[in-house]
């Protein structure tokens, strides 16, 4: 059977992957030096030659927003692979062997999920010291591991005892074997939509974080710590704030559509 053209997707990879080529540029080059100040450029509006304005020190936002979103997404990616690498390895294990160490890993896992990631964040964040990306990084990745463990958790569950993994454990498969080449492979369409989320959630995470001053600071750009910085300006420069929220928002979602068009993928058929 053939699939139907999968829009979600199509528009997913599309703006995902322009905003990416953005970020990416950002690392080598922007229009002005993001940390730049000029007296004589505070608070213009956007033009040809500075298209999304400046601040009150004069710093062109656009340079700032490329290196803020680079910032961020960096920070996310390591959230996504630390939560996810140490959540599919808990859930993975949890889920295949099953048992006592399942049940008491669960209800561990229940009583983390209980609360909010962004206040376990906040408490992890407080013990390593605000201020450094890297603590954050290390912070949203543990908070993290939860979710991706009880997604993983509950795939390999539903593969442990269907035909095709017994007859490997009967064929003498290690326990390892089985689970990296015959149930990974086929988790990956619920796995990959979840990694999508993860991401999403890790921005909105770290730019609520530096929005309230404990995450990323100065000299490193983030767009939380913008919006923060715009919260000031929102009736003398209005432009500071629309800027930066609509690199956030255009972030989320277009990754939001990709992991939209991955959980449709296997289902769109004609």
């Amino acid at each position: 059977m053939r699939r139907r053209w999968n829009g979600y997707l199509i528009a997913g990879l599309v703006l995902t992957a322009l905003l990416a080529a953005l970020i990416l540029l950002g690392f080598f080059w922007t229009p002005y030096d993001p940390a730049a100040m000029s007296a004589g450029a505070k608070l213009e509006g956007p033009s040809l030659r500075h298209l999304m304005g400046t601040d009150q020190f004069g710093r062109d936002i656009f340079s700032r927003v490329l290196q803020g979103a680079g910032s961020t997404s960096l920070i996310a990616l390591c959230t996504v692979a630390i939560g996810g690498v140490g959540g599919a390895a808990v859930g993975a294990l949890t889920g295949y062997f099953g048992g006592l160490a399942d049940e008491a890993l669960m209800r561990v896992n229940d009583a983390l999920t209980a609360f909010p990631s962004i206040l376990l964040a906040l408490v992890v964040i407080s013990l390593l010291g605000p201020g450094n990306k890297y603590n954050v990084i290390v912070a949203l990745g543990l908070v993290f591991i939860p979710s991706f463990a009880r997604v993983t958790r509950t795939a390999f569950a539903s593969l442990r005892d269907v035909n095709y993994i017994k007859s490997a454990r009967l064929m003498g498969a290690s326990s390892g074997r089985i689970m990296a080449v015959h149930m990974l492979p086929n988790i990956l369409p619920v796995l990959l939509p979840a990694l999508t989320i993860g991401f999403n959630n890790a921005v909105l995470a770290e730019a609520s974080m530096s929005f309230l001053g404990i995450g990323v600071k100065p000299p490193d750009a983030s767009l939380g710590y913008m919006l923060s910085e715009a919260q000031g300006l929102l009736f003398g420069a209005p432009w500071y704030a629309a800027g930066t929220g609509l690199v956030i928002v255009l972030l989320v979602f277009s990754v939001g559509l990709l992991g939209e068009g991955l959980r449709r993928r296997d289902g769109e058929v004609l």
